[in-house]
């Protein structure tokens, strides 16, 4: 069967959502890509890609079961992330004249959609062998981690010819602020750490942060010449990234590439940059690095960036692509 299910478990439940069963979709492309996603966070669990010998690797890093994902200290391996994909100063911004204060799960600040955010749900999921995609769906009641409307939103997955595709959508009964991302860690290799890797970013600024990662007022600073310029690739050994970087246009792309192994990833999106992490604070340090494609940082307090607002009648879409060539 090119998609097939299987139970993984059953949640320990929350506030926001009492205990749920946890299903694993396979999506099996013919082609030699191969994905497995869970309903537990609309988390991309496994992607398996063949090298240049036609070896299998698994691409994704995950957990072996459930526990792993609903520890407190699981650091949102390939889950989607919502409301807002980013973190929010403060955990407060202004909408329409009214100040709405989002859950403090940050020290002191707004990350990730909260401490029950989207990562931390379990999503209803719809298989299409057609398209070779799962669509998961998952209503935010008004209020949920201090949003405000009724947010009804989508994650698919679809296998393209060379890789996966990411497309988020979502719709609201009121005025809000809302960005979704996919938070996956890649390693190329299928083992040990991303320091036998290369990348290029097609951005040439980053954000500047202050206290946890806030952004600071101002415009991205350039990069050219310092230690986190990578507008050509450069080996990743001996360098910690955990920046913003604004992508120059909407044709820009990340390159993400294991020489040994021959894989090379291409990351196309609509967003209008990428977070980029190489998980040095991670128990494993290094063992991959997150690319993710998302809306600027604090964006709902920063006039200065690009909207995040929604309005009812209007439906956000945000799109990425991971292509993968063996050469």
């Amino acid at each position: 069967m090119p998609i097939s299910c299987r139970p993984v478990g059953v949640t320990n439940g929350s506030t926001r959502q009492g205990p749920r069963r946890v299903d694993a979709y396979e999506l099996d492309g013919g082609h030699g890509v191969r994905a497995v996603i869970w309903t537990y966070g609309a988390t991309l669990a496994e992607l398996w890609i063949p090298d240049r010998t036609g070896r299998s690797v698994n691409v994704a890093l995950g957990f072996p079961d459930l526990a792993g994902y609903e520890d407190p200290k699981n650091p949102y391996l390939g889950a989607t992330v919502g409301r807002f994909s980013r973190n929010v100063g403060r955990g407060r911004f202004r909408l329409d004249g009214a100040e709405y204060q989002l859950d403090l799960n940050d020290h002191g600040h707004h990350m990730h959609g909260g401490r029950e955010g989207f990562s931390r749900m379990v999503w209803q999921a719809e298989p299409d062998p057609t398209a070779m995609s799962l669509t998961l769906r998952l209503v935010s009641p008004d209020g949920d981690q201090g949003y405000p409307g009724e947010l009804t939103a989508q994650t698919v997955y679809r296998l393209v010819e060379h890789g996966i595709e990411f497309e988020h959508r979502a719709t609201t009964t009121r005025p809000t602020v809302v960005d979704l991302t996919n938070h996956t860690y890649w390693n190329l290799a299928g083992e040990g750490t991303v320091d036998e890797h290369t990348l290029r970013i097609g951005g040439s600024r980053a954000i500047r942060f202050g206290e946890r990662m806030v952004p600071v007022p101002g415009p991205p600073e350039p990069v050219h010449g310092t230690a986190h310029d990578f507008t050509h690739a450069r080996p990743l050994r001996g360098i910690a990234i955990d920046r913003f970087f604004v992508l120059d246009g909407p044709r820009e792309t990340v390159e993400l590439a294991h020489p040994a192994g021959g894989l090379v990833m291409r990351v196309r999106t609509d967003a209008p940059g990428t977070g980029v992490y190489t998980a040095d604070r991670f128990a494993r340090p290094r063992g991959g690095i997150c690319l993710q494609s998302s809306a600027l940082p604090d964006a709902p307090n920063r006039p200065d960036f690009p909207s995040v607002r929604l309005d009812p009648g209007q439906v956000y879409r945000n799109r990425t692509v991971h292509e993968f060539t063996a050469e």
